[in-house]
């Protein structure tokens, strides 16, 4: 099984699944009210409230009608808003997070297990919490 995020707003959230010679679409929509889980096309599952929704997700793709067998999928959001882009409008889930049996499939920002790795220099530690990078080599001015 192999996926892929194909788009990440603030609000939604599709990821491109594929598994052996099929391809699925899973996506994660937040409206006013209510968060809910559609897996190509069809509700899977739906979080109701103001505060404090769901943010944990079971999927089980290929059941059979009997409701067994399947791979089994977790789907995590951080719907946290995350700016990537100061200098626009452009808002982010924090982070996603798709995880089967034998480990992350996908993983973005706050839930991308490199997320957690301390930096190893305060250069790193620059890079990875505010975008600084110092210059190496020739073009950095004296």
């Amino acid at each position: 099984m192999h996926a892929e995020i194909v788009r990440l707003p603030r609000h939604n959230v599709d990821i491109k699944i594929v598994s052996g010679d099929r391809m699925h679409v899973l996506q994660w929509r937040r409206n006013l009210l209510w968060d809910e889980v559609l897996l190509n096309g069809s509700r899977q599952a739906a979080s109701h409230g103001l505060w404090g929704r769901e943010n944990v997700y079971g999927l089980v793709f290929g059941r059979d009608l009997d409701g067994s067998g399947g791979e089994q999928v977790m789907l995590l959001i951080d719907p946290g808003v995350s700016y990537s882009n100061w200098s626009g409008n452009e808002q982010r889930l924090k982070g996603v997070r798709l995880e089967g049996k034998d480990g992350p499939l996908v993983s973005y920002g706050t839930l991308d297990p490199k997320s957690l790795e301390k930096p190893a220099t305060f250069s790193d530690w620059m890079k990875k919490t505010m975008g600084i990078e110092w210059g190496m080599g020739s073009d950095r001015p004296n």
